[in-house]
């Protein structure tokens, strides 16, 4: 009877471990034609060095997954802060260009970011920024390169090579990141986003 009951609890545990995570849940396109317009942006639109666009952020069941591009010039200065995002991890494709990026957790100076930050309300969540990283691993990106950066874990771009863009996917499991569908990200780009 033993046997029966134990087959019966690992033939059930099979079945709760096949149902999926996002029920009845769609696939999202996104077409380089759109990426494009985004990028297209930069360098034109670059403030402060940086532009930083979220494209979609979607919903796929347990978490969020949102899909951005980012466009860094030359005039990345070696003071920029170092970034931390407490709850959303990110990975890095790098398109073009080239780069130096420091990544490690203990951060020099960090302090929180305020809640009314853009990148806090639409990007990635809550984190803070420091002035630097001790003991970091320093990666030289080229394009082509990925790299998959942790929650919780600090990245600073010492240097930036003329100018660097990347595709970046943002990992979202505590769904904090606010959605945007197709129809957001054409009024986004027509100019016509609230």
């Amino acid at each position: 009877m033993t046997k029966r009951l134990l087959a019966a609890g690992i033939f059930a545990c099979a079945l709760t471990a096949q149902n999926p995570t996002c029920s009845k849940c769609s696939a999202t396109f996104v077409s380089n034609d759109e990426i494009q317009a985004y990028l297209k942006r930069g360098p034109a639109g670059v403030n402060n060095s940086v532009l930083d666009q979220q494209v979609r952020a979607l919903d796929i069941g347990k978490a969020h997954v949102d899909i951005g591009v980012v466009y860094r010039n030359g005039t990345q200065s070696a003071g920029s802060a170092v970034a931390e995002h407490d709850q959303v991890s990110e990975v890095y494709h790098i398109l073009d260009g080239s780069a130096t990026l420091v990544t490690g957790s203990d951060i020099v100076g960090w302090q929180r970011r305020p809640a009314d930050d853009r990148a806090v309300r639409l990007l990635n969540g809550p984190g803070g920024n420091g002035a630097s990283i001790r003991n970091g691993a320093t990666y030289q990106l080229k394009a082509g390169d990925v790299i998959v950066i942790p929650a919780g874990v600090g990245h600073w771009f010492t240097k930036v090579d003329d100018h660097i863009r990347y595709l970046m996917i943002r990992i979202d499991p505590d769904k904090i990141t606010p959605l945007k569908d197709e129809a957001a990200s054409k009024a986004d780009l027509a100019g016509t986003a609230q």
